[in-house]
């Protein structure tokens, strides 16, 4: 009874673009709200992007540090750099990862993109009554899908920066500890902030990869069908 009278009062709304208007404000509260209702299905979906961003921040990470080392043409830090496993010669002055590590990170990757498409279209079945709620009261299929991105890249972008920052953590204590203490003063900074950045964007677009389908599916939903599913 109470929806028949809201969707009324939308109906007899003279101007019905302000009542479908929703600020990005509130999209944004939405958002949140839905993410700590289901914060631990988040933390899961989290983990698992930053586990990947992690890997590859430390493979790139490690690639900018053992560059660092070389760029000093001590012998040493060659010698330190084939024991610890770089595919390296002694007559190279520069690393590249691997094509085994690349591999690895792709596969991690195509994991990471299977789970986030699991976890979101969960949280849509999960939904179909909000969603259908939604609609029957005039949110148009792009508030939908921006609540949905909204939710995808908070957590897209949250866990990117803890991958990002985990995969440095992991790859200066492991040249410090098992190739040298020189690596804090050779680190190249600047190297370092660019795979950062690169694997927080990285890390973001996957997310969003991930979510394009379940949110698109989310958006195309009819709202009569929705209701009439019994959660």
């Amino acid at each position: 009874m109470m929806m028949m009278m809201m969707m009324m009062d939308f109906n007899n709304t003279p101007n019905k673009k302000k009542a479908l208007a929703l600020p990005y404000k509130k999209s944004l509260e939405i958002a949140l709200k839905n993410i700590r209702a289901r914060f631990l299905r988040s933390l899961i979906t989290c983990a698992t992007l930053a586990l990947a961003i992690s890997f590859l921040s430390y493979v790139k990470v490690s690639v900018n540090i053992a560059n660092g080392l070389l760029s000093s043409e001590n012998r040493l830090y060659q010698a330190k750099l084939i024991k610890a496993g770089f595919d390296l010669n002694m007559e190279d002055t520069t690393v590249l990862s691997s094509s085994k590590q690349q591999w690895l990170i792709l596969l991690s990757f195509m994991v990471c993109i299977v789970g986030i498409i699991n976890s979101q279209l969960m949280a849509v079945t999960e939904r179909y009554r909000e969603i259908g709620t939604m609609k029957c009261l005039g949110a148009l299929d792009r508030f939908i899908i921006r609540i949905f991105f909204l939710e995808t890249s908070i957590q897209g972008f949250v866990s990117s920066i803890t991958g990002a920052f985990m995969g440095i953590f992991f790859a200066v204590f492991n040249a410090f500890f098992f190739i040298s203490k020189d690596v804090l003063k050779l680190m190249p900074c600047d190297d370092i902030a660019i795979s950062a950045i690169y694997c927080i964007a990285a890390g973001v677009l996957l997310n969003i990869a991930g979510s394009l389908y379940p949110v698109i599916a989310a958006a195309k939903m009819q709202p009569v069908k929705a209701m009439r599913i019994d959660r």
